[in-house]
């Protein structure tokens, strides 16, 4: 359920969410939680509806669950949300029973407890019918706390006018070295092949790329973190890349993702190609429509040839709350939202699927339905959706997210900024990154460990 506004919401959430003490009262919170009866209750739902249909899916539901009641609470944006969530957990009470999340934050209030461990009612049992990259993330302790509404295979977009006046075959980047070969031609030819400046807008292709490296920048297990941003084989990986792309002015380094600048230059073809999530391409027809027709979405550049492995870049999910005494009814609204029908109806509606049963469908790769004929206009006639389902079905590693995942991305551009206006070297400013980290860590009640 990503989309423009809900990106230039991140940074907020980065900036302005409560940071939930490692040692704090999240167990307890959890533990006032009951399971209820499963078909008799009244629920209270938190979350967002960027796509406005949620009271469809609500009317759905209940007359389905004719004993079950829902009342959403259109809680605004994503960092609205967990502000909420964080605020009703301290208080010890007044949390929903249901309430629906960006994925990186997950972790979060698992780790303290604050969430129902879902594989009580059987949600273990559902892995193989999801895509690995969001399941994955909503992992904590081998137990799912939540269950994914969507997905965002990282993809790599290019504009294919672009890169013929540069000379350079899209379809022929296979690898990250074939990445670099072209982003050399591009630069030659007036263009940038991408941008990235570091800012707290680029974290999330930032834990995408690297997680696609193999990386893993930090490691939780319980209230103990270890961090490793400068030695770890896959950081070490992305961060030599990077920092060639930086040296020889082959990426525009002033412009952030979601700013003014960054439009502009997708609309005028300064900026050429994007590594970003499946569901970039609405935003490119928004944001760019003078290039209508030009852009291209292929697979993920591989580090090694003949590798097929994709990774995550943003997602939405939906959790059971620690405090709800109506613990089973709530789980049959998620599994029905995610799971059941309504998954359905969200990805009928543009919400990009998580579930392979919707992914293999069909309907879903359909050139000639209505709104696939929109973007693949916008894309020269490709068929936009059978290229992301392949990618959304990829084999991904595991990769977890910090339990404090707001002040990684907002200290992320504090410290990641300054590599890429050149001031220091990228290692430098990851190892400065890696020390706030496990400084704020260490604040926040966790015993870290800094290998960086």
């Amino acid at each position: 359920m990503r989309t423009t506004q809900k990106a230039f919401a991140a940074l907020t959430a980065a900036a302005t969410l409560i940071g939930l003490a490692a040692c704090g009262g999240g167990s307890d919170n959890a533990s006032k939680g009951s399971t209820g009866d499963a078909n008799k209750a009244e629920l209270v739902f938190w979350g967002w509806d960027t796509g406005h249909t949620m009271t469809n899916l609500i009317k759905d539901f209940q007359k389905a669950n004719p004993g079950i009641t829902v009342k959403f609470n259109n809680t605004g944006t994503a960092s609205d949300t967990q502000t909420a969530l964080s605020n009703a957990i301290a208080a010890g009470k007044g949390a929903p029973d249901v309430v629906m999340l960006e994925d990186p934050t997950v972790t979060q209030f698992a780790v303290t407890g604050d969430l129902a461990d879902l594989s009580q009612f059987g949600a273990d049992k559902l892995a193989d019918d999801f895509s690995a990259g969001p399941w994955n993330k909503l992992q904590y302790n081998n137990k799912p706390y939540a269950l994914p509404i969507d997905s965002g295979p990282e993809m790599f977009f290019y504009n294919d006018a672009v890169f013929k006046k540069a000379g350079v075959d899209g379809t022929k980047i296979k690898t990250w070295d074939d990445y670099y070969e072209a982003a050399k031609k591009v630069k030659a030819a007036g263009s940038y092949m991408t941008n990235n400046s570091g800012s707290s807008m680029e974290y999330q292709p930032f834990t995408a790329q690297a997680w696609q490296a193999g990386a893993q920048p930090w490691k939780v297990d319980g209230e103990k973190i270890t961090i490793d941003m400068t030695n770890d084989a896959g950081m070490k990986k992305y961060i030599d890349f990077q920092q060639k792309l930086i040296d020889e002015d082959l990426i525009d380094t002033k412009t952030a993702n979601w700013s003014d600048d960054w439009n502009r230059e997708l609309n005028d073809g300064t900026i050429a190609s994007l590594t970003i999530g499946g569901w970039m391409p609405v935003n490119l027809m928004n944001g760019a429509p003078d290039q209508a027709g030009n852009w291209r979405v292929a697979q993920l550049p591989q580090w090694n040839e003949g590798d097929e492995t994709s990774a995550e870049d943003g997602g939405s999910a939906l959790a059971v709350v620690g405090q709800s005494k109506q613990q089973a009814a709530a789980y049959k609204f998620v599994e029905y939202l995610t799971h059941g029908k309504g998954a359905q109806t969200m990805a009928d509606t543009g919400t990009f699927p998580s579930l392979k049963s919707i992914l293999t469908s069909k309907s879903f790769t359909d050139p000639n339905s209505e709104a696939n004929k929109k973007v693949n206009d916008y894309f020269g006639g490709q068929n936009v959706n059978q290229v992301l389902s392949e990618a959304a079905q990829r084999k991904v590693s595991k990769f977890a997210y910090l339990p404090y995942n707001p002040f990684a991305q907002s200290s992320f551009g504090d410290q990641i900024s300054k590599a890429f206006s050149k001031n220091i070297a990228l290692k430098e400013a990851f190892a400065n990154y890696a020390k706030a980290l496990a400084d704020h860590g260490t604040q926040q009640g966790y015993t870290v460990t800094n290998k960086s």
